[in-house]
Parts: C-alpha cells; structure tokens; sequence
C-alpha cells in the first residue's frame, strides 16, 4: 500500500504551462474492458507523454494531482485504474474503504500481466492520440514494478521511471528482476533508502539482472527515506522530493537525460 486518500505529489516548480484539458475518462482495454483513466494535458506539449502507473489502489486523487504537475511542466499525462474488470470503469462509485487491503485483495489478485499490458497498451494509444513523439512510463509501489515491466519493447516506450518499484518475483509471478533480458528502454529507478518493504538485496539483484541484459539504466537510492517518501507532507525529505523531481523532468525532457549505458 501506498498513498493516502488525502496524500498530495510534492511542490516543485511554478507551472509553465496552463492546462488544457484536466479530465476523467473511460478507455477500453483489447478484451473489451471499459476502465477509468484520468488525463490532463497542457497548452504546449515540450517533451515527453507520461503514462502513468498508480499504487495498487488505482486511481485517486494523488494520481489526478500529479498528472496536472507534470501537465503544467509541459508533458501530457494520462493515469490507468486498474480494476474495470472487476470494480466497474467509475472510481468515484466505489465505497471509500475499496482501497483498504482486506477490501482490495480481491480485486488485487484477479490482474494478471495479460490484462495488465492491454490496459497499459489502451493507455499508450490514447497519449499517442494527442500528438506527441514520445511517452514514459512513470509508476509509483505497484505501478512502478508495472513500469519496470513496460521497458520491454511491445509497448514501444522512451523510457521507464519506477518509484519504489518492487521488482522481484511475487506468489511465482516474475518481476522486472525475472524479465530483465527482455527490457530494453532506458530505466530510471528511485528507492528509498529505509524502506522497509524493498531491501537493498533486491535491488542490487535487479541492477545486475539490467546490467547483464545490456539494459541503461540509472539507480539512486536516497538515505533515510522511507518506502512513500515522495509526497507533500514528508517535509524530512523535501530534498529527496525536489530531487525526484529535477531527475524525472530531465528524464521527459529527451534522450539527454536518459541513461545510455547498462549501469546502475
């Protein structure tokens, strides 16, 4: 688990760009999945589209939130639910305690990375759909681990930012660790240094598994930090925020912000 019904993404910079468009959605996945995504979408687009991949809880304010950051940077951005298949393709008809874990697990445990990359493979297309040249994947906990996933070349991506990401194998579903071979866009991963729920062993497991598969990639791991420290009222690591912040702007902006080489 993740962010809290009131978490809000953390300040960084003043806008640059007024918004063009801030709306709910409803896309279709490949198997005829009706799902909710949120897209927000600036009056000039000067990098990269993001697609980006919420907690295990889905769609939520936080989410909402930070789409409309990265939109008034200039980069549209497009959030995916997760759970049309099971919850319905409408967030806010769900009961506020849907995200609680004993609530969620059911609907947690019916995603598989087949309805995954379909839903994931709907949300590219429809950032494609508003011009742009290139789109990122950017997850946070659950949907970092999905990002890490998306490098592969089937979703044709620029990139993948993974933000606390767990990237081994779970209940005998590989992870990005296990699929490393296969990963070939450039990767930026951020972890916090206590996090209690992703131990320094595991990732560097999955940068030797990226560094053997050839794979760029860059790693920082920020001391201190806990497992969802990029959030507006962890004011101990404001630094660590701002950080994330500059990396992943940089990281939109275009190749030269990218690693280039399989090191982490």
């Amino acid at each position: 688990m993740c962010y809290d019904p009131d978490a809000a993404p953390p300040a960084f910079a003043p806008a640059r760009w007024a918004l063009a468009e801030a709306t709910p959605l409803t896309l279709t996945s490949a198997d005829g999945t009706r799902f909710a995504a949120f897209l927000a979408r600036p009056e000039v687009a000067t990098g990269a589209a993001v697609l980006l991949l919420p907690d295990n809880k889905g769609l939520s304010p936080f989410y909402r939130q930070t789409a409309a950051r990265l939109a008034e940077q200039g980069h549209p951005a497009l959030v995916l639910d997760y759970y049309g298949r099971t919850a319905g393709a409408d967030p806010e008809n769900r009961p506020a305690e849907f995200g609680e874990l004993p609530n969620l697990l059911p609907h947690l445990l019916t995603l598989t990375p087949e309805t995954l990359d379909a839903d994931l493979l709907a949300g590219i297309a429809r950032l494609r759909a508003t011009g742009v040249a290139e789109v990122v994947a950017l997850g946070f906990c659950f949907g970092g681990r999905q990002a890490f996933r998306a490098a592969a070349p089937r979703f044709g991506l620029a990139g993948a930012v993974g933000c606390y990401g767990y990237p081994d194998a779970v209940n005998g579903t590989p992870g990005p660790t296990q699929l490393a071979a296969g990963l070939d866009a450039p990767i930026l991963a951020l972890w916090g240094g206590a996090d209690e729920h992703i131990p320094p062993a595991t990732v560097a497991a999955f940068d030797a598994a990226l560094t053997a598969a050839g794979c760029p990639h860059e790693f920082v791991t920020y001391p201190g930090a806990p497992h969802n420290f990029f959030e507006l009222s962890a004011t101990g690591h404001a630094d660590a925020a701002r950080d994330v912040w500059r990396r992943l702007l940089a990281f939109l902006a275009g190749p030269a912000g990218r690693p280039s080489e399989p090191t982490g």
